[in-house]
């Protein structure tokens, strides 16, 4: 690969370009009409307008992406998080079109893209998984009959969802029918698919995800395991690695599920394994594969010193991964994701930054795309940065992001900093006493 083109945009764009540049090779990316001015349109060696504002009409616009990879005659798509990056459609045409997609194969995809499905493919293969539906619903009478043979509290969700949409924990029977059209609703207008299954709601659980990397000679590593359990909403706020909470046998056999959970796939790329893991009896559960790059990858970058994205284009170009031996995981790190939003209310607050200042230090991250005088457009997701540091233990690593958060200036807009700067003195995060219901109790 020469010529790899980024179909996306905001901090990923141009934390992906870097890479590709460092490896010598020449990164085109995309933009709408209102990320005309966005620095990695600056730094690209090639950049392509690919339609106005909306997401509909540019990045999610597969022809005129398609076009711009050929027009810029780029060997690759690199695709981040969010929009195509797991659009089946969208790598099929690539192949056709002979663009190498830098992810999955579309076969791996469509097995781990349906909640439901691949909740059944895992508990063929062995991973436990939480007790629900074998499939998707047929209708909320189903849905009751599982509730009342399981107990409840459960939780009803979309087939074809994420991001915490078409959700609905549902504590008594009577409750069950309008949270099942609710969610039903939501999944068809989100993701264009109503299908809806149910599972036992694990209460009080912890979020922990495992990186895997998978290469095309059917060779697997895992890059250690992340806690993504501040959670609001099911969207995630806070990321560390490792996962303190975890004793050592568990999390080798949680490193282990994965990673042969990734081999029974046939899986060549990037992706995470999320799962509910319950306190109280230690034991772990499969909940979904995100066949992607995740937001949070940057965790584990820094205790692994690898940088996944390289290795998810090395991988495209059909090289060997190292083996698991040679990965060597060491020390904390932590991310906390800054977004244009009110820190108390977490409503989004587009506008112009008049005053910007990065922090900066030994192990110190800061992943964004904006600027002094950059305009934080409507459009899209909130989030403008991530803000990640390590340390040799979890103590040294929150009073470093302490450090870190209270340097980050943005004036002109109201963004999380705020928040954030509360948790890392929250007797209970620093404790580590949560869980993902945390906020929703507290906050």
């Amino acid at each position: 690969m020469k010529r790899i083109l980024i179909a996306n945009r905001g901090e990923i764009a141009l934390r992906a370009l870097r890479t590709i540049q460092e490896m010598g090779k020449e990164a085109v990316v995309i933009y709408s009409t209102a990320d005309k001015d966005a620095l990695y349109v600056k730094y690209a060696d090639a950049s392509i307008c690919v339609g106005p504002p909306r997401s509909s009409d540019s990045y999610l616009n597969i022809p005129a992406i398609i076009s711009a990879a050929q027009i810029s005659e780029s060997d690759a798509i690199f695709p981040g998080y969010g929009f195509l990056s797991e659009n089946q459609t969208f790598v099929e045409i690539c192949e056709k079109e002979g663009i190498k997609f830098i992810g999955p194969s579309v076969d791996a995809m469509s097995l781990m893209s349906d909640k439901s499905k691949a909740k059944s493919f895992m508990k063929r293969a062995g991973v436990p998984v939480v007790p629900g539906s074998d499939g998707v619903l047929k209708d909320v009478e189903m849905a009751k009959n599982l509730a009342n043979e399981m107990g409840y509290p459960v939780i009803l969700k979309a087939a074809a969802g994420g991001g915490g949409r078409g959700m609905r924990v549902v504590w008594k029977e009577e409750d069950i029918e309008k949270n099942f059209w609710s969610a039903e609703s939501e999944a068809l207008s989100a993701f264009g698919n109503g299908a809806m299954y149910i599972e036992k709601y694990i209460q009080n659980p912890r979020h922990i995800e495992v990186q895997v990397i998978g290469d095309e000679h059917g060779n697997v590593i895992h890059v250690g395991e992340r806690d993504c359990s501040m959670q609001r909403r099911h969207q995630k706020l806070i990321e560390e690695s490792p996962a303190v909470i975890l004793d050592e046998d568990t999390r080798k056999k949680l490193h282990k599920t994965a990673v042969d959970a990734t081999k029974a796939i046939g899986y060549s790329g990037a992706g995470t394994f999320e799962f509910l893991y319950d306190q109280a009896s230690k034991e772990f559960y499969f909940i979904e594969m995100n066949t992607r790059l995740q937001v949070e990858h940057c965790v584990s970058e820094m205790v692994s010193g690898l940088d996944i994205v390289e290795w998810m284009i090395r991988v495209a170009e059909g090289e060997k991964l190292p083996s698991q031996d040679e990965i060597s995981l060491k020390g904390h790190s932590i991310e906390c994701r800054i977004s244009a939003e009110d820190p108390k209310s977490f409503a989004p607050c587009p506008g112009k930054i008049s005053k910007f200042v990065a922090p900066n230090g030994r192990n110190v991250r800061w992943d964004s795309h904006i600027y002094e005088g950059y305009v934080v457009p409507p459009f899209y997701d909130s989030m403008i940065g991530k803000l990640v540091v390590y340390a040799s233990s979890r103590e040294k690593a929150i009073a470093k992001m302490k450090v870190a958060l209270d340097q980050l200036i943005i004036q002109g807009i109201k963004c999380t900093k705020n928040f954030h700067i509360s948790m890392m003195d929250n007797e209970d995060f620093v404790t580590n006493n949560y869980d993902t219901n945390y906020l929703t109790k507290h906050y």
